[in-house]
């Protein structure tokens, strides 16, 4: 049996967005129920180094759905913007992913295949065709943010075990 570029991709990451935006709501509510303000968990980190759990939830967005936007525009660059202060805004970038992935046809997606396209930043240009491109950079990235916040959340307190970080899971 083989998978098409689609189905190697696209359902995965909105299972994962899926499990993001539920870890999302349970930060929320943890921020309300311990009386924390919001940028205790949004402005988070693991380690000194590394971006804050904002960070890593705008990356699960770019890592999927502004992948495919690479793609299709032939070049990819890190989101380097300030990310979002707020729970509202990032669950809504997270709902607007996973809107515009769930309204892409397997078509769409499989169409792109050996399109050849570039990642630039700063000094750095890599030349990749398509699926290179989604399934050895952006999909590792892709999971490495959705781990790394839940990482954090984990690391901050939050009652969160690996069905919080699986989601829903895609059976027969």
């Amino acid at each position: 049996m083989s998978l098409s570029l689609y189905q190697a991709t696209i359902p995965s990451n909105l299972q994962i967005i899926g499990a993001v935006a539920g870890l999302l709501d349970k930060a929320e509510r943890y921020c309300a129920d311990k009386g924390l303000a919001p940028e205790t968990l949004i402005q988070a980190r693991l380690a000194e180094d590394m971006f804050p759990f904002a960070y890593q939830i705008t990356s699960v967005c770019h890592h999927s759905l502004g992948a495919i936007d690479g793609v299709r525009n032939g070049t990819f660059s890190p989101d380097t913007s300030e990310p979002p202060g707020d729970f509202d805004t990032l669950s809504s970038r997270l709902a607007d992913a996973k809107e515009a992935l769930e309204a892409l046809s397997e078509d769409q997606v499989n169409e792109l295949m050996g399109k050849p396209m570039r990642f630039e930043f700063q000094d750095i240009k890599i030349d990749f065709v398509a699926e290179n491109f989604l399934l050895s950079f952006s999909q590792p990235n892709f999971y490495f943010h959705a781990t790394t916040a839940y990482d954090i959340l984990r690391a901050k307190g939050l009652e969160i075990g690996k069905s919080d970080f699986m989601g829903q899971l895609r059976t027969a």
